[in-house]
Order: structure tokens, then sequence, then C-alpha cells
């Protein structure tokens, strides 16, 4: 396929514009974060495209936006950010996607590598023996109807009242871990019966939890705040809201090109089927979206729960003594009611986020109090061979972003052309040879995952960094890597 060919007009280094005039029907600009570098493999799946066509929804405002991680998707590019107004425009389930609540959640220790190195492979073989993983995988928690409710209202604080953890995790996650507004009958009971027995486990594909160490510390206050130093090891756990996240987002396309003919919304992708916010089909969808959003919330605390009594169980101590502690956990697909400055006025706006992470700056009040004066730890995990990275958010995200960042390092290839390039046997043992162990279902799911079906994270926190939507403050790199 020839690289994409439309108008992009550079504003910095950092920030290339297509401008509004590119197409018919946009009604703004789109804006990608990206350097020189970046750029050739961005234009060559045709993403651009997708930040053109994102632009002309009804009622978005600022920017049709595109993070440095962005590829192709689903209607939005992953990695594309939108905001609409609240009153006058639309929500799209292609610009959260099917994994609803797809996010991070790093768990800090004060364990050193010396200390876990003689542990690692026994280590890594308990999680994986202990946290469900893989395809369609069930998991040890059975939620029939009733209790399923729960969860999907109360998200996290239904798995910390349950004992999958404690209280102050809640404050260390973002919207606590439960997003409101949430209808239970605004959801299918198909997608009921797929969550019904997935609740706490990790998943398949992109998913996984690295044991992972602090390599390089590059804001020594911020990430004292944070709880991080240099030797220091940390846990990331990386999953969503599995087959009942699915199941909403396939459901409410279906509702959403109905709603799109009956609005009379012209689209130039009718994969960006979307309802007017405030319609009863943009509620019912925002309804369910929030509630697989909690699903999701509840599935990562309960990981965590059982990483750290493994943790702690193989080391022979406990999760308190080895300081087993939550950092933060970001969700990167989903929209959310938030309040920005547009233009010099305030405004209410449905915030799409596809690919991207929340990135709110110091003093924010919807940050816990320990962040309240650093701004949000921002989650960037890379791949199993490389890098992962802690950010912070800022001050200029919020005036150029809608307060959002990358969220990872970007697919290159897609998952069939990742296997034909690479025998997972052999990345296996490559990633050994490197010091780092590995458990994973099958060896096709590591080829699907390998190192080069994927940008660099270091190009994509790079930019964003230099770009000043997040700022760098730990540089981590894996020890053991469990994929589903």
């Amino acid at each position: 396929m020839a690289g994409w060919q439309g108008k992009l007009e550079q504003i910095d280094a950092n920030r290339w514009r297509i401008p509004r005039g590119y197409k018919s029907g946009m009604r703004v600009d789109g804006i990608i974060y990206a350097d020189a570098g970046l750029l050739p493999s961005i234009k060559e799946d045709q993403a651009p495209e997708q930040v053109a066509n994102v632009a002309t929804l009804p009622g978005i405002v600022g920017a049709s936006l595109a993070m440095p991680d962005i590829h192709w998707g689903y209607g939005f590019p992953i990695g594309g950010v939108a905001a609409t107004d609240w009153d006058q425009g639309v929500v799209s389930p292609g610009g959260v996607g099917y994994d609803i609540n797809c996010g991070v959640r790093v768990v800090r220790t004060n364990l050193t590598e010396a200390d876990v190195r003689p542990h690692l492979d026994q280590l890594i073989g308990a999680l994986f023996d202990n946290i469900p993983s893989g395809v369609g995988s069930g998991g040890k928690i059975k939620v029939e109807r009733r209790e399923m409710e729960e969860v999907l209202t109360r998200g996290a604080a239904w798995a910390v009242e349950k004992g999958y953890g404690a209280p102050e995790d809640l404050a260390f996650t973002e919207a606590g871990g439960s997003l409101p507004g949430v209808d239970p009958g605004k959801v299918s009971p198909r997608a009921f019966k797929r969550g019904h027995d997935q609740l706490g486990t990790l998943g398949s594909g992109n998913h996984f939890l690295e044991v992972q160490l602090v390599e390089t510390i590059y804001d020594p206050a911020v990430a004292a705040t944070f709880g991080l130093s240099a030797g220091q090891v940390v846990v990331s756990i990386h999953s969503g809201s599995r087959g009942l996240g699915h199941q909403v987002c396939t459901d409410y396309l279906d509702v959403m090109a109905q709603a799109a003919k009956k609005y009379d919304l012209h689209l130039p992708d009718r994969q960006l089927a979307c309802a007017p916010v405030n319609s009863s089909e943009g509620q019912a969808y925002l309804s369910a979206m929030a509630a697989a959003a909690n699903y999701a919330w509840a599935n990562r605390q309960c990981l965590m729960h059982w990483t750290r009594e493994t943790i702690a169980r193989i080391l022979g101590s406990t999760p308190e003594r080895l300081g087993l502690s939550l950092l933060y956990d970001v969700a990167h697909n989903i929209a959310k009611k938030e309040r920005h400055t547009v233009e010099g006025r305030q405004r209410v706006l449905c915030v799409h986020r596809k690919g991207a992470t929340r990135a709110f700056p110091a003093g924010h009040a919807e940050l816990p109090a320990a962040y309240r004066s650093t701004g949000q730890p921002v989650l960037v995990p890379g791949d199993m061979g490389r890098n992962s990275y802690i950010l912070v958010g800022t001050e200029k995200a919020m005036a150029e972003t809608f307060g959002s960042a990358c969220h990872g390092a970007g697919r290159l290839m897609s998952r069939s052309e990742a296997k034909k390039e690479t025998r997972g046997a052999e990345l296996k043992a490559e990633l050994e040879r490197r010091g780092i162990s590995v458990r994973a279902t099958s060896n096709a799911t590591l080829a699907e995952e390998a190192p080069e079906a994927y940008k660099d994270v270091n190009d994509v926190v790079r930019v964003t960094d230099a770009a000043g939507i997040a700022r760098k403050v730990a540089r981590l790199r894996p020890l053991a890597v469990m994929k589903g």
C-alpha cells in the first residue's frame, strides 16, 4: 500500500497539521504529534485519513488529535483523541474501541533486581499459574446476574469490598475505579454472559503482566512523590474489559449505525457511526460503556491482588513488608464527561481517548491528593523486549490535547504479519538470553507481540516529552513477562 498522500503542514518539530480544507466536511484541523522519524510509519498505514475523518464529527471542538503511537483502527485511529460538545456533539463507539477501558496499572515494590533475580523464573511461572490468561479464558470468579450488576455499577470498589485489595487502592485509580451513570439494563444479555466468568483474567493479544526494573530517573522530585527510585522493581498489569466490553462495543455499533440514519448524520466512514451525546442512543451507549469500564477496573483490581499474593508467597513475605502498593491505574480506551477550556471558554465535553492516556496536570481536582502537587502519572507500556515509561501530565496537555498523551508503542505490523516474520520459540529464546524470563499461552502469541511488530516506545515518548504534553519521569525495562 502506498503511503498516505494527503496534505500535511509542519507546525513545529513535533506537530503536523491536516488543514481543515483538506477534506469536505472537516469541521476542525487534524493535528498529529510526531517528528520526522516517526512520520513515515504513520503515513504508511493511512491513519492520517482517519484523523481527517474524525474531524468531520458533529460538535467536534479544538482539533482531531493523534498521539505519536497512532496507527490504523476501527473508525478512529488508535492513538486518537477527539472532544465533542456535550450538548451539541456526538459520541462514537469507534472513538473508544472494542476493548473498553483497556488500561494499565503499576504496582510499586521495595525490592531490587538482586532480590528478585534468583527467583525470577519461579516468580513468573507462579504468576502465570495463578492468573488466568489467554483467549476466552475463564477465571476463578464466577459472577451471576445480580452480583454482576454490582460489578458494573461499582467497579473496583466491588473488588475491594470482596477482599481483592485495600480501600486506598481506589484513590490511586483513575475516576476512583468507577464511572457514574451505569444502567445495567443497557448492557445486553450476551455481554453479561461473556463477562460472567472472565473477571480476574488477563486476556490475550497485547495484554500482559511484566516485572520491570526502574532503569533511569529523569525527574527525581516527581519520581520521589510517585515512590520511584533507580534500581527498584515494579510490576505493570495491562488488561481491559474482556469479552463483556467487546460485546458492548459490538452491540452499540449496530445501534449507532441506525442512529446515524435517524439523525441524518453524514459521515465519511460508516465505522464512525455515532449519535448525539444527549440522545437516547448516545446516553444508552455511555451507560453501557461506563459499565464495561467499571468491569475493567474491577478486573485489574483482582489481577493486582493475586499478583501481590503471589509475589509475597514466592519471596516468603507479606505484601506490606514488600511494599506492594499501587502507583496508579489509567484507562486508555474510554469516553468521559470533562470540563475543558476551549478558545477561552469553559465547556463541558465528551472526550474520546482511544489508545490515549489521560495526562492531567498539577492542581487538577480529579487527581489524588498525593499527586496534586506533581500531576497525574501517565503509564506508557512498551513491548516485551524494550522499555516502558512513567510520565507526568502537564498544563500544555490541558491546553492542546484535552489533557491527553500517548498510551504505548503503537503497532507497525498486523498480528498476522508479525507471525510470518517471527518464530515465537526463537523470540522466547532471544529474550531469555537477554535475561528476560517469559511465559505465554503459546509461541504464536509471542510471535504476534514481537518487539519488531511495534514502534520503539523510546521514539514515541521522546516526541511526547519534547512536545510537552507529558514529561518523562522514569524509564523501565522488563525482567519477566507474562503474555496471555
